[in-house]
């Protein structure tokens, strides 16, 4: 596979590293190759959230490099994940505005009718969000809220990351553990009947 990762300006960042660690510890077992784009607001959010820069194997293309093969539909990139993705961004891909590297490859996602997830990092949710929204999943794109889930009983940060990372990951076919599976509840005993 390969594929696009795109960070945003949305706050969010340690969904974006956790994806990225798995990546660069996992993906070479999956047969993943990746490409980085970060926003000029997502390079500042991941300096404040995370610190100093990222760094890992692949190449991290300048938000304005148009040059990017994967800038175009014949260069047959398989999926992209934007994680964290603003409101901001999801609306720009809603309405195919490609103002920066980023935008354009999402909108060679959805005219090649290839998986684009877009891990929505907001709330609340205005009216114009929503018709956004709306736009993007008309389009092709499936639109992920990053909510993490409690159900598995995390119960550090990281684990509650984990949460949405590891649905991420399961939307673009990439087998993880990062968290226990719901498996159902365990049947309850039959109360006692009283006699009368």
């Amino acid at each position: 596979m390969r594929l696009v990762v795109g960070v945003s300006g949305a706050s969010g960042a340690p969904y974006a590293r956790r994806l990225l660690d798995f990546l660069a510890e996992h993906g070479e077992a999956h047969g993943v190759t990746c490409d980085l784009v970060f926003t000029e607001t997502g390079r500042q959010v991941w300096a404040q959230e995370i610190g100093g820069a990222p760094r890992y194997p692949w190449k991290i293309w300048h938000p304005r490099d148009f040059t990017a093969p994967f800038a175009s539909g014949s260069s047959r990139y398989d999926a992209m994940v934007v994680i964290p993705c603003s409101a901001g961004a999801l609306a720009r891909i809603a309405h195919g505005i490609s103002v920066d590297l980023l935008g354009r490859a999402a909108d060679v996602m959805l005219k090649e009718r290839r998986p684009l997830l877009l891990v929505l990092r907001e709330t609340p949710l205005s009216l114009v969000h929503a018709r956004a929204l709306t736009q993007a999943i008309e389009a092709g794109a499936i639109v992920m809220p990053a909510s993490p889930s409690f159900y598995s009983g995390p119960r550090t940060l990281e684990q509650l990351v984990d949460t949405v990372v590891a649905r991420a990951l399961d939307r673009l076919g990439l087998p993880n553990e990062l968290m226990q599976r719901w498996t159902g509840l365990a049947p309850r005993a039959p109360e006692p009947v009283e006699d009368p």
